[in-house]
């Protein structure tokens, strides 16, 4: 039996943002089998670590003493470190330094690479989270120990400080380090889809993604109308609550899996999309489930133009109670002051009726404007 998220068209007539660099078209072939359009906008990117001088000087660090534990945030973080050593030449001693120590794997990926890399794990958290790892550590007398932290893209300010605080001696391996994305244009697009309302999701799968977006959207002036539209019709999907931080922080409500993972985060956004995102109406005798860019008609999926969709979304809002034109203009891409605004509304109206195909569901009522058609005998 397949369930509700894994439909192939669980996410049909929703338009998703998709902020990722690494896998990035592996995760929109999860969201587009289920039918969603994917918006491609890579936020960031990596510092190769074979050229990355700060990883080799922190390399080098830790081989200078004897290390007592070793944090390990990310798999794939851990296994470029080894990769990287062996390519200065340093893979032996640094694998000698850390067989020694105490690995704490923040999850079962870290986890993975470390026993791949012939090293045995001491501790995983059932949360898979940083701050489990910090508590565990803090638990302990830190004093004159010197712990290695293998960063994930950004500082652990609060992490690190944490166990400074406690007396360790902390070396921070900053194993991959981020850069805003070569061609910065996707994501200014993606801001102003985000703002407009033209999707209706952005995905994040780190939080460097997220800051670099916030960062973007600053630069242009938009960050506070973004975050009104994350607080509001725009629902902002964070793969974990690492990569959700800087939203939560901002009183964004976010969407997280249960599990940190990509197909996680796919199922819960075809989870969530449909019953939060969709509006369904009864008009004149016809079932209309009213999507982001589209609208079923008695389960037939019809994509709509944003100028037509802006008036079907107006009007459901209360079926068969009508709407002015001039409440309509407003609601129009390009807002109310545009030129010819009076068939503007009128060519929206006849795109919309052409594309939703039954006739009956639109009605004109005579000087006054339109409405969704209701049963005969409902009030007006």
């Amino acid at each position: 039996m397949i369930s509700p998220e894994t439909a192939p068209d669980a996410l049909a007539g929703f338009t998703i943002g998709v902020t990722a660099t690494r896998r990035r078209e592996e995760f929109a072939a999860l969201l587009e089998r289920r039918g969603a359009r994917v918006v491609r906008a890579p936020a960031i990117r990596l510092v190769p670590l074979a050229e990355d001088s700060q990883l080799l000087a922190a390399t080098r660090e830790c081989l200078g003493g004897a290390v007592d534990d070793v944090v390990v945030t990310t798999g794939v973080g851990f296994r470029g470190w080894m990769a990287a050593a062996e390519g200065w030449g340093l893979s032996a001693d640094l694998a000698g330094h850390l067989a020694g120590a105490r690995l704490l794997t923040r999850g079962p990926k870290a986890r993975g690479a470390v026993r791949a890399a012939g090293l045995t794990d001491h501790w995983t958290p059932l949360s898979e989270s940083c701050d489990e790892i910090k508590r565990y550590l803090l638990d302990q007398d830190l004093r004159g120990r010197r712990v290695v932290v293998q960063l994930h893209g950004e500082p652990l300010t609060g992490f690190v400080t944490a166990l400074r605080g406690a007396g360790a001696t902390v070396i921070e391996v900053p194993v991959y380090r981020w850069l805003p994305y070569r061609d910065t244009s996707p994501l200014r697009r993606l801001i102003t889809q985000a703002v407009s309302g033209s999707v209706d999701a952005v995905a994040f799968t780190s939080a460097p993604a997220v800051l670099a977006m916030l960062n973007a959207a600053r630069a242009e002036g938009m960050e506070d109308i973004l975050l009104a539209a994350f607080r509001g019709p725009v629902v902002a999907a964070c793969v974990g609550p690492v990569t959700a931080a800087p939203l939560t922080a901002k009183g964004v409500p976010v969407v997280q899996p249960d599990r940190s993972r990509l197909g996680s985060l796919a199922r819960a956004l075809a989870r969530h999309l449909p019953e939060h995102s969709v509006t369904r109406v009864t008009a004149g005798s016809h079932e209309l489930e009213i999507r982001g860019h589209a609208v079923a008609v008695d389960g037939e999926l019809k994509p709509l133009p944003p100028a037509p969709m802006a008036v079907l979304k107006r009007l459901a809002e209360r079926p068969g109670h009508v709407v002015a034109r001039s409440e309509l203009r407003v609601v129009l891409p390009g807002g109310p002051s545009r030129d010819s605004a009076e068939h503007a509304v009128e060519m929206a109206i006849t795109r919309l009726r052409r594309a939703l195909g039954p006739a009956g569901i639109v009605e004109t009522v005579v000087k006054r404007g339109y409405r969704l058609a209701t049963h005969r005998g409902e009030a007006r």
